[in-house]
């Protein structure tokens, strides 16, 4: 039978092991925020590149969207020249 030391010491592990997991946790969804604001904000650069018809020749805006996927993937982690 355990003492009220050993459970005591358990109970201290363990909750200890809970706070490193919850801190792990913030630290991921802090990083899935600023992943998700940069998202939002390339999303609107990519809104603002297409612009209005006659605004820019079609070669220009397809220039610019491919900026902003390129700006995108390399965001979330991608070299987009290593996908050739």
């Amino acid at each position: 039978m355990a003492t009220s030391d050993e459970r005591l010491r358990d109970l201290e592990a363990e909750a200890s092991r809970t706070g490193r997991t919850l801190a792990e946790h913030d630290e991921q969804l802090q990083r899935f925020g600023e992943q998700q604001a940069t998202a939002f904000g390339n999303t609107d650069s990519l809104a603002a590149a297409i612009g209005t018809v006659g605004d820019r020749t079609i070669t220009q805006r397809l220039d610019a969207i491919e900026r902003v996927l390129f700006a995108l993937a390399r965001a979330q982690g991608i070299n987009p020249d290593d996908l050739d």
